[in-house]
């Protein structure tokens, strides 16, 4: 197998590349020989590796002479060789050397080694090379060495045996699965092992993050998780294979194409007939396959059994461990499957399926189900299927327990391709609607809601279907789950009213609802809700879940409207109990609403990120991974964002997403993602983060309305966009129910924020209407807040603070320096740095703007620039050096020469940097820095720069310190700001 060396990048290579290069050139001293054997299965990447060193072997001065083996043995001696001479001969230009080849070339068509002239010849050809060399290092560079000639095999024993006066070395190709048997090359490489100077490599495939990155070069772009892990299953990472299935995937072609399945049939054809009977069994079998179910499945002699499994491995298409066999590569599976007849495939899965039945080990039940089913019994699958949903559920493994609860219902409705056997008792009768209700709650838990709500609608078309209000309360669940919250809201109350709602259904639907009531920051109704629901499941035994979930809902109502040490032991109490009932969704309530409240109304910051990672930890135990395990750590992300901690921040979020969550569970990490991405400056990936937020909430998801509209609108603030921001803004006034007076505050101060950008820039009119209904809404979340518990109005009184500064650059245009002043000590005081930053910003520029205690607005600014380079916060980091740069306040540590600003800030002051913030790099930095910014790794870059990747490593960890950043974005920004147009 070969790759198109034009179009596929070489990737995961460069450490190879570099060994090869001293092992062949740096580390041979003059006089002496060397020899890399290259050993590989077919399409790993021998040939474009082979290409790649003689490149740059000869860029080293080396004389490099490269040639093919073929498959006709000894029918033309000294080939390889023959046309390497000729290759080179045809490129060269003096006339001196050239003669020296045709000479050598003559010897070889006047001579033909006998058993007696072998010797003669060899040390002609010896003294030839010597010459063609004229000095120079030689290294020979042959390919499928696995076909070489005997006269061939003489003359590299000869020269690596130093018999020869000539500085040689030689790197050559070999197919490892064709060395089998009694190769006659078997036995030269034993002989040349034993020489110091040789080195057998065995070439192995890519790794997973090689795998992703020449699928993504070839594509255009970085595959979705599903096709990237199927990407890496098929091919196992063979560059041949990922080639070829990464340009069907490009180019939109479905299936399999004819060139990889020509490729692994010849491989399959060329097995002894046992060996090639053993890669079907374990193709049609669930990896790994075990020896005794193998032996089973194959029924050969032992002894010739384990010969045919050892020449399997040999040929490189099974790969054997201590648990079983597996295929080298998942792809053989997909040839094989069409290769054999289908009463054959039949027959093979009857086998298998008979085999584990009768085995006195305990059954592997989804593997039962999977061969019964493919051997065409759907009868005889079912119950182990089902048994194998039960089993992964015991286990909390609902992913797993969703695809055999859906293959259960296939099973349920498949006709049976074999005629039932009258000897065999007949399965048990299934109830369709059980089927039903475990696939769709299993969906629900593992986090495809939209599978669920779809099953859940099959469910209510059932004559036989559950009664209304479990179906309604069902939904509510799912729809909440979804993001879909209004609607969800809908169906709880609709719970509530249904007369066929019996007293354990009517406390669950309240408890519920009052949970969903305190997501939508309701948290007066959902008090009362929770209280009514803790009433109702007081007079139903057994509703612990219930109690949790409005245990859980009143102790943040209370916590957040009046008391807050009894709500928090109240929600500390509700932990607890849903410790001991076990249940995992009763545990997943209770420490994810604990969690929130530390990290939002009271400021416990630390302790509540402490909460959110350990009950994350909590739930993926209990299998709940894709939903509360994701919902968790973004709570953690928001804590670390608040206290600064962007960089772990980042770390989290980018740890949750590899779930690839959903629904409600995908807009909490997203938003998340948002808030670190608008904080960095980063435009691209935080409108595409509130564009999928947006699609996602088109179903109704009013609790993430105002979180999405106050990102929204600070993210149109960076862009220069305040009419953007206003309309955001005013939308959320206009949604909002919410009692969150912290939200709301919030919310108002991004609005004043714009309304002052728009004033200060003069980019669009103050519209008074806004600025009025704004400070109308800044009075009553004052007087809210004055009824709020201590914790919550003290987070709440630093954004009144805000807005109250916000209200005074809308007054004079230059903003009062005192309240800027004292929102910048009420933030130190919370520990929240970036508003905190944001304030000494505007408090330095009201002192300029009045020409008053320059030197002070010097040292605010340096503080202020100080804190957002910490954080990484580039486009405030900007616009404090671009006041900073009117001001002509020298940033770096030291006595400030500062000056009055001669004129306001103007509407693209803060889009460029007053100065350039590349000059502190050397120029080889800044060329790693444009290649970082082009999302290059480090293996990647050094490749491309020719420098080590440790090397590379050091440079970027030089650019981070001088650039005062902590991630490769962060960087990356900083560099696409200031790149030359």
């Amino acid at each position: 197998m070969g790759s198109d060396v034009d179009t596929a990048p070489l990737v995961g290579r460069g450490d190879t590349l570099a060994a090869l290069r001293s092992a062949l050139l740096d580390d041979v001293a003059a006089g002496h020989t060397a020899a890399v054997f290259l050993t590989g299965e077919s399409g790993v990447g021998k040939t474009r590796l082979l290409a790649e060193v003689s490149d740059r072997l000869r860029d080293a001065g080396a004389l490099v002479l490269t040639g093919s083996c073929l498959d006709i043995g000894d029918a033309s001696p000294l080939h390889p060789l023959r046309q390497a001479l000729r290759r080179f001969d045809a490129e060269l230009t003096e006339a001196r050397t050239s003669s020296a080849v045709r000479g050598l070339l003559q010897v070889f068509d006047e001579e033909t080694p006998g058993p007696d002239g072998a010797g003669a010849l060899l040390e002609r050809v010896s003294r030839g090379l010597h010459v063609v060399a004229g000095g120079r290092p030689l290294v020979l560079v042959l390919d499928d060495l696995q076909w070489v000639d005997r006269s061939t095999r003489q003359l590299l024993l000869y020269l690596l045996a130093g018999l020869g006066d000539l500085q040689l070395s030689v790197l050559a190709a070999i197919r490892a699965e064709a060395l089998q048997g009694a190769h006659p090359l078997r036995r030269v490489l034993t002989e040349l092992r034993r020489l110091r100077s040789v080195r057998v490599v065995d070439l192995a495939p890519l790794d997973r993050a090689g795998t992703d990155g020449l699928a993504a070069a070839i594509v255009g772009a970085p595959l979705p998780p599903d096709a990237a892990d199927q990407m890496w299953q098929r091919s196992g990472g063979n560059p041949f294979v990922v080639e070829e299935l990464a340009r069907d995937l490009r180019d939109g072609r479905d299936g399999l194409s004819d060139t990889l399945r020509e490729v692994f049939l010849a491989r399959v054809d060329a097995l002894p007939e046992h060996a090639h009977a053993v890669v079907h069994a374990v193709a049609a079998g669930v990896e790994p396959v075990e020896h005794w179910l193998l032996a089973r499945v194959v029924p050969l002699p032992e002894a010739e059994l384990i010969e045919a499994v050892r020449a399997a491995v040999a040929h490189r298409l099974l790969v054997g461990a201590d648990d079983g066999y597996r295929l080298r590569h998942r792809l053989v599976a997909e040839v094989l499957a069409h290769e054999l007849l289908p009463a054959e495939r039949a027959a093979l899965h009857r086998r298998y399926a008979e085999t584990l039945t009768s085995a006195t080990a305990e059954l592997h039940q989804a593997r039962l189900a999977h061969h019964w089913r493919l051997a065409g019994e759907p009868g005889r699958a079912l119950p182990a299927a089902m048994a194998a949903a039960r089993e992964a559920e015991r286990l909390h493994g609902y992913a797993e327990a969703h695809r055999h609860w859906s293959a259960a219902l296939q099973l349920a409705t498949a006709p049976a391709a074999v005629p039932p056997d009258p000897a065999r008792p007949a399965p048990p009768g299934v109830d369709r609607v059980e089927l039903l209700e475990h696939a769709a709650e299993s969906a629900h838990h593992c986090g495809e809601h939209v599978r669920a709500l779809a099953l859940l609608e099959e469910l209510a078309g059932d004559p036989a279907g559950p009664r209304a209000c479990a179906l309604h309360i069902r939904r509510a669940r799912y729809l909440a789950a979804a993001g879909r919250s209004a609607p969800a809201e809908a169906e709880y109350r609709r719970a509530l009213a249904a007369v066929d709602c019996t007293p354990g259904e009517r406390a669950s639907a309240a408890a519920h609802l009052a949970e969903l009531l305190l997501h939508l920051g309701r948290y007066a109704e959902a008090g009362d809700q929770a209280r009514e629901a803790l009433q109702l499941a007081g007079e139903v035994p057994g509703s612990t879940s219930a109690v949790v979930l409005a245990s859980a809902a009143l102790g943040f109502s209370e916590a957040f409207l009046e008391d807050p040490d009894g709500g928090l032991a109240v929600m500390r109490q509700a932990l607890e109990t849903a410790e001991r009932s076990g249940r995992p969704e009763d545990v997943a309530f209770a420490y994810l609403h604990l969690a929130e409240l530390l990290t939002g109304p009271l400021n416990i910051l630390e302790e509540g990120v402490v909460v959110a990672r350990r009950g994350a930890e909590r739930v993926a135990e209990l299998g709940l991974g894709r939903t509360w395990e994701t919902r968790l750590l973004a709570i953690a992300t928001n804590g670390l964002f608040r206290v600064g901690q962007w960089a772990e921040a980042e770390k989290v979020v980018a740890a949750a997403l590899r779930h690839r969550p959903s629904g409600a569970d995908a807009v909490e990490l997203l938003l998340a993602r948002c808030r670190l991405s608008v904080g960095y400056g980063d435009i691209e990936a935080s409108d595409r983060d509130l564009e999928a937020v947006a699609t996602v909430l088109a179903g109704g998801g009013a609790r993430h309305v105002l979180p999405m509209l106050i990102l929204r609108a600070g993210l149109a603030m960076w862009q220069g966009r305040h009419d953007l921001a206003r309309q955001a803004v005013q939308r959320g006034l206009t949604e909002s129910r919410s009692d969150d007076v912290i939200v709301l505050a919030t919310l108002a101060w991004h609005g004043l924020r714009a309304e002052a950008e728009a004033y200060g820039s003069r980019t669009i009119a103050v519209d008074p209407t806004a600025v009025r209904r704004l400070r109308e809404v800044v009075e009553r979340v004052a007087r809210k807040s004055e009824k709020a518990g201590a914790p919550v109005r003290y987070v709440a009184d630093g954004f009144l603070a805000l807005c109250d500064a916000e209200i005074s650059r809308l007054d004079d245009g230059r903003g009062d320096p005192e309240l800027w002043a004292r929102s910048a000590t009420e933030w130190d005081r919370r520990n929240h740095p970036y508003p905190a930053a944001y304030s000494r910003l505007r408090q330095a520029e009201a002192l300029l703007g009045r020409r008053v205690r320059v030197a002070t607005a010097g040292k605010l600014l340096r503080r202020a620039h100080q804190m957002a380079q910490g954080l990484g916060a580039v486009p405030l980091s900007s616009e404090i050096r671009t006041v900073a740069g009117r001001a002509r306040v020298t940033l770096e540590e030291g006595p400030a020469v500062v000056r009055p600003a001669p004129r306001p800030r103007s509407a693209t002051s803060a889009a460029a940097p007053a100065v350039d913030e590349l000059a502190v790099l050397t120029a080889r930095e800044r060329e790693v820095l444009a290649a970082v910014a082009e999302g290059l790794t480090n293996r990647e870059i050094g490749q491309r720069l020719f420098i080590s990747e440790r090397t590379i490593g050091v440079h970027v960890s030089h650019i981070f310190d001088k650039l005062q950043v902590r991630t490769r974005v962060q960087a990356s920004a900083i560099f696409l700001r200031n790149r030359p147009e």
